[in-house]
C-alpha cells in the first residue's frame, strides 16, 4: 500500500494517538490508577525529549520503508519545536511519531508492538 500522498504532519498525528494509547494502556496495567499520576507518568515517554531518545532504541531495527517515513516526518518544513526540545528533538520526535502513524495505516499491530517494546524497554 502507498502511503505517499499522506503527509508525514498526519502520520505523525496519528502515531501520536498510537503511541499515547499504548503508554496509557501499559501504565493502566502497572497499576496507576489516578488520572493526575497517570499523566505525569506518561510525560516520562511522550514529550519530545523523550520520544527522540526512544528512537535511539529502534533505529537499527527499522526496515528501509520505515526509514524512509521517519526521514519524511523528521524533515517536514512546516516543525516549530516547543520551548521544552531542541528542534532537532522535535524533529526526530516527529519522525518517530510518523512510523507508528504508518504502521496503524497498514494494519501492522504486531509490528507496532514490537517497536514500542524496543523503543520503551521499561514500560
Amino acid at each position: 500500500m502507498e502511503f505517499s500522498h499522506i503527509s508525514a504532519g498526519a502520520l505523525a498525528y496519528l502515531g501520536d494517538s498510537v503511541l499515547e494509547t499504548i503508554i496509557r494502556e501499559r501504565l493502566v496495567l502497572k497499576g496507576y490508577e489516578k488520572s493526575s499520576k497517570l499523566n505525569k507518568e506518561a510525560l516520562n515517554y511522550v514529550t519530545a525529549v523523550n520520544q527522540a531518545k526512544a528512537f535511539s532504541n529502534i533505529e537499527a531495527h527499522l526496515d528501509q520503508t520505515e526509514s524512509q517515513i521517519f526521514r519524511r516526518g523528521k524533515n517536514s518544513s512546516h516543525l516549530n519545536a516547543p520551548k521544552s526540545a531542541s528542534l532537532l528533538e522535535y524533529k526526530i520526535a516527529t519522525g518517530f511519531e510518523a512510523i507508528f502513524g504508518y504502521l496503524r495505516l497498514i494494519k501492522n499491530e504486531e509490528r507496532i508492538l514490537e517497536l514500542f517494546t524496543l523503543a520503551y524497554p521499561e514500560i
